[in-house]
Parts: structure tokens; C-alpha cells; sequence
């Protein structure tokens, strides 16, 4: 059985459930105090990042973008943060203050890279809120994701965010992908969704999530290949 209704009455689906708000910048405090459930954040930073005066979000003081960086579309870059040589981001974006994104990096459409957060070499971010503070300095893949603050991504770990479970995949992808909570399948309303990682996760080198994927705040995962479903706050996985 499909459920819509219960998404929005379980606590393990809200935003704070996974995340802490403050000290994120008046952005990502008010988008995640804004919605509902975590499936709700993608959709909405979107939205925003379409039309980025609506909420506040040009005309901001410009921070470093060295030259040799490639940019294409609306990049925002906030003072304080910096887009070396040889890194590419594809608009529209948000690079918050203090956030670094390093030569070989690609960040593309419909992301916003928090404060303080270090995007390396190889790394590609899509469709993605990186919180905070997030590392994601290997070469590796953030798709369609919510990635909480103080959170770390191994080397090669990688989010799946399309079902390939039923024949060839299809782009634009057809299958929403739901999420499964004590054996009842919740809808996300997105045919392509991919993890969200509560706050202070460490992801081991070589982790592949599976498509609805979520991880409570605190857990602590041991090296190994795969994971998937609802990992409760605090959880110890090997």
C-alpha cells in the first residue's frame, strides 16, 4: 500500500527530525523551516533558485571566483566563499559564505553548496542541498539529495536516485520513487529522489545508497557497499 497522507504526520520524515536549522544562513534556515517533510526541500529550493530575487537572493556582495573557473547560468556566489581554477558550476546555484568548491569539481543545476562546505576534486553535486560543513573532497556523486551539516562523503560513495527495477531506464524518469517506513510505502512525489543524510554522518568510501534512502542524524556506518531504506538517528550499521 502507497501512502501520501502519513508523510506528513511521521516525525522520522520532517526536516528536523535529520537537521539543525540555525547558524545555516537565513536561506537554508527559512527553506528548511518552511517545509514539512524532507521530501518537500528539493522542490522548494527549486522553485527558488528559479527565480532568486523572489526570495533575497541577488544583488548579495559577490564572493572569490578565481579565474580559469568555469561558470554557465545563475551562479550566486556569497561573500566569503571562493570557486577556484578549474572548477565548473553549471546554474542556477547557490554557493553559500565560507564554502569552498576546488579545481576539478562539477556542481550543477538546482543545488545550493551551505556555508563552510569543501567540494573537491572529482566531486559532482546535482539537484542537492548540502547543508553545512559537508566534505565531499573525492571524487564521488551527490544526486537529488539532502546532505545534513558536518556530514562526510567518502571517496567514490555515490546516491541513486532513479528506479531501475522494472526494464530499461527512461529519461524523463516515470516511476516515483517511495520510501518504505515499518512496511508501508510513503510517496516522495518525485521520480527521482535520492538520500537524505541527517547531521554529523560519515559515509565510508565506496557506499552506494539506494533511490529513498534515509539516514538519521549520529548514525554510524561501517565500511560496506550498499544501503538502503530508513536508518533511525543514531544507528550503528555494518
Amino acid at each position: 500500500m502507497v501512502a501520501s497522507a502519513a508523510r506528513t504526520a511521521d516525525a522520522r520524515l520532517a526536516p528536523d527530525y535529520y537537521f539543525r536549522s540555525d547558524g545555516l544562513g537565513a536561506y537554508i534556515t527559512g527553506l528548511l523551516s518552511n517545509c514539512r517533510t524532507v521530501f518537500d526541500i528539493k522542490p522548494a529550493m527549486t522553485a527558488d533558485l528559479d527565480n532568486p530575487v523572489a526570495v533575497g537572493l541577488e544583488g548579495l556582495p559577490r564572493g572569490v571566483v578565481e579565474a580559469g573557473a568555469l561558470l554557465r547560468g545563475e551562479v550566486i556566489v556569497e561573500a566569503g566563499a571562493r570557486v577556484e581554477a578549474g572548477a565548473q558550476i553549471v546554474g542556477p546555484v547557490l554557493i553559500c559564505a565560507g564554502a569552498v568548491v576546488a579545481a576539478g569539481a562539477l556542481v550543477r543545476d538546482h543545488s545550493v553548496i551551505g556555508p563552510g562546505c569543501r567540494i573537491g576534486f572529482g566531486a559532482e553535486i546535482t539537484r542537492s542541498l548540502l547543508a553545512g560543513h559537508v566534505f565531499v573532497k573525492h571524487p564521488c556523486f551527490i544526486g537529488d539529495s539532502v546532505i545534513g551539516r558536518r556530514a562526510n562523503i567518502g571517496s567514490f560513495c555515490s546516491t541513486t536516485g532513479l528506479r531501475c527495477d522494472r526494464g530499461p531506464v527512461t529519461e524523463p524518469a516515470i516511476d516515483e520513487i517511495t520510501v518504505n517506513l515499518d512496511g508501508q510505502r510513503i510517496t516522495t512525489g518525485q521520480t527521482k529522489f535520492g538520500a537524505v543524510v541527517g547531521d554529523e554522518v560519515a559515509l565510508p568510501a565506496g557506499t552506494v545508497l539506494s533511490p529513498g534512502t534515509l539516514i538519521g542524524p549520529g548514525t554510524v556506518v561501517y565500511p560496506r557497499d550498499h544501503i538502503g531504506g530508513f536508518l533511525p538517528a543514531g544507528s550503528r550499521v555494518r
